[in-house]
């Protein structure tokens, strides 16, 4: 069961949250913690609804208005969504280079085109190309963009 799972009715979630359902209610009409519903539409809150009523009553506990904390969730949201999104592009990048062995340079033509070339290739200059290895040494050293004068188009 995942921290999204809509489990909790609204009497059980107020009671967790530590405040009164009607609180839950309101927030749920503004739209600061909205819920899953049942097909009946009943209310269900899951574990992160809990998490964040939970932080909107510390936020509004310091004084910080209905509207700011609103902001903060959305960009909380933001935030991981973002991080899956990195997650899911450093898989992408692992495989890519575990597929294709050898290859770290890319040559970029006039036009926008990009190619792989293998390590030790030089590119005859009939074009104007610009030649990038973005992972110098593979990911143990790290992951600074260097360009290497040694690779330059030739």
């Amino acid at each position: 069961m995942s921290a999204d799972t809509p489990i909790f009715a609204i009497a059980v979630a107020a009671e967790l949250a530590g405040m009164h359902p009607q609180t839950l209610r309101q927030y749920d009409r503004i739209g600061l913690v909205v819920p899953g519903r049942t097909r009946g539409g009943s209310r269900r809150y899951s574990q992160r609804d809990i998490a964040q009523l939970r932080e909107v009553a510390q936020l509004s506990s310091e004084g910080v208005s209905l509207p700011a904390i609103a902001r903060l969730l959305d960009l909380e949201d933001e935030v991981r969504t973002l991080r899956r999104r990195v997650v899911e592009l450093e898989g992408e990048l692992r495989e890519e280079r575990s597929s294709r062995p050898g290859v770290r340079v890319f040559a970029a033509g006039t036009t926008g085109s990009v190619m792989a070339v293998p390590s030790g290739r030089r590119i005859r200059r009939s074009t104007e190309v610009v030649l990038w290895r973005p992972w110098l040494g593979g990911p143990d050293h790290g992951d600074a963009l260097a360009d290497d004068p040694d690779d330059s188009a030739r």
